[in-house]
């Protein structure tokens, strides 16, 4: 079980960081903006910021 929730961690590590860490500057404003108006980022950011710790 450990392990298949560190794999899941370390996937959505590496789906934030290809989404986040590639792009522009304006990519990443429209995506923050994209986020917020759906209201997304409320539960995105920490299943990201858990997922990260989880995943290093």
């Amino acid at each position: 079980m450990a392990g298949l929730l560190q794999r899941t961690a370390r996937a959505i590590d590496d789906m934030w960081r290809s989404i986040w860490h590639e792009s522009s500057r304006a990519e990443k404003i429209v995506i923050a903006v994209l986020l917020l108006v759906t209201g997304l980022a409320i539960p995105v950011l920490p299943i990201v910021w858990i997922a990260r710790l989880i995943a290093n």
